[in-house]
């Protein structure tokens, strides 16, 4: 694997991973009583639970994917 193809590979990873962080932040506020209570039908949570998870998922996510596509990607493009 080249350096090109493993920065292509890396970028699109990034991409994809930062749409679907988009697509869970938006589908959580935009959409949030019915997210709620689609999850509280199959686990008992209080609704302060249910934004503690999400909240702290999205970070989680973030930093993750910051963590193993932004950053490899950046410092694959700075190499060359």
């Amino acid at each position: 694997m080249t350096l090109e193809s493993l920065r292509d590979m890396l970028g699109w990873c990034a991409v994809i991973n930062l749409s679907l962080l988009v697509w869970w932040f938006l589908f959580v506020t935009l959409a949030h009583d019915w997210t709620y209570r689609l999850h509280r039908r199959w686990y008992k949570l209080s609704e302060e639970a249910f934004d503690t998870i999400h909240y702290a998922g999205i970070g989680l996510f973030k930093i993750g994917v910051l963590l193993f596509n932004v950053v490899p990607y950046l410092a694959l493009r700075i190499v060359g």
